[in-house]
């Protein structure tokens, strides 16, 4: 199949070809690239958040110091309850 149009921007976006992928859509990286950053830049707003980078968890309270590395992997999953 295609890539993607997100993946075509991105690649095309990119000057030093270093990439992550947030919940699976690429994103340029840059060195000293924060998980806050990262919430900011993909308008993650939502209160109730979880981030795993590279499958490990990252606290809430590390969000502004925790460097994300070139090629990871982030995840940012809703935390929804309901009854």
């Amino acid at each position: 199949p295609p890539p993607s149009a997100f993946r075509l921007a991105a690649s095309r976006l990119s000057r030093n070809g270093h990439m992550i992928n947030v919940n699976g859509v690429p994103l340029v990286w840059h060195d000293g690239l924060t998980v806050a950053e990262i919430l900011k830049i993909r308008n993650f707003i939502f209160r109730m958040i979880a981030v795993q980078v590279n499958g490990e968890p990252v606290r809430r309270g590390m969000y502004d110091t925790a460097a994300v590395p070139d090629g990871a992997d982030v995840q940012v999953i809703h935390m929804i309850s309901g009854g």
